[in-house]
């Protein structure tokens, strides 16, 4: 008699064996990049120079960090401030306004359709770069970090999975708790959220990544020059890394007695603004696949 405790092993068929091959190269392909981006930036120019590309640092050195966030006029900590700011207000409102449009629009209530289809239409036809500056512009919102947080506070796609997925919550328990006298609001409250978790989490994540990786609006509407978020820092960090006479405009003298070179201020920088957003995503992993698929289902 077979042991039931004994499983089987599993036999791997060719496709899976394809499908791991071909994932194993991209992940390769995506790790050993970013892995000789970290060592760059935390070696000397001498170091770079002998070996550009190696496993672990040739000398060891902050000194490109140190220069990013103390040397630099406190400019990256600025950016850094705003973009943290920016992003936990507009993840807070963005998530808010998209959880109580989901749900209004998973009930019933007249006008339902037209509103729902008037809301599906911005997800075609926007009004036009002109006429939004205008309008920001005419509003007194320029130059200003609230702009930003309300430009991307509202996701029609956001609202519409999120409707899918209170919609994939069986009546049953909604009924069984207004006949316990429960209202609306605690029935939102306390048993349409906490089932939606999942979704709750990956569309958190989604809108605090847009906060973070926003460059564009920025770009267009902080043209004073005196407030700056973490994408527009790196984006003239690179920039001006770029130019041949970068050592004479973007580095102080006491900058080049480091050792500082270039490329591994380009490096430093771009993983100081990655590294926040890396941080959050092994947490939240977990709920990609659930809360996707949750409010995938149907429209």
């Amino acid at each position: 008699m077979k042991n039931p405790k004994i499983k089987k092993r599993h036999k791997w068929q060719g496709t899976e064996i394809f499908s791991v091959i071909v994932l194993t190269i991209i992940a390769i392909l995506i790790v050993v990049p970013f892995w000789n981006a970290v060592v760059i930036s935390l070696e000397t120019s001498a170091a770079f120079s002998r070996k550009p590309f190696s496993w672990l640092p040739g000398e060891f050195t902050l000194a490109n960090y140190d220069y990013l966030l103390f040397q630099n006029s406190g400019a990256m900590i600025t950016a850094y401030k705003a973009t943290i700011g920016i992003t936990v207000v507009g993840t807070f409102l963005g998530m808010l306004v998209s959880v109580m449009g989901a749900y209004a629009f998973s009930r019933k209530f007249p006008g339902k359709k037209f509103f729902f289809m008037a809301m599906l239409f911005t997800m075609f036809f926007g009004g036009g770069l002109i006429p939004t500056y205008l309008l920001i512009k005419g509003m007194g919102l320029l130059d200003t970090y609230t702009i930003l947080v309300l430009l991307g506070m509202i996701s029609t796609y956001n609202i519409i999975i999120m409707k899918n997925g209170f919609e994939s919550i069986p009546m049953d328990l909604q009924d069984a708790a207004m006949i316990d006298g429960a209202s609306e609001i605690t029935i939102f409250v306390k048993i349409m959220l906490p089932l939606q978790k999942p979704l709750l989490a990956t569309f958190s994540l989604f809108t605090a990544v847009g906060y973070w990786n926003t460059w564009y609006w920025p770009l267009l509407l902080l043209n004073s020059g005196k407030k700056s978020v973490l994408q527009l820092f790196l984006r003239s960090i690179i920039s001006n890394a770029s130019r041949s006479n970068m050592a004479a405009k973007t580095l102080s003298s006491a900058a080049r007695q480091t050792n500082l070179f270039s490329e591994g201020i380009q490096m430093a920088s771009v993983f100081a603004v990655m590294l926040p957003i890396m941080v959050v995503y092994p947490f939240l992993q977990k709920y990609f696949v659930k809360g996707v698929l949750i409010g995938a289902v149907k429209m």
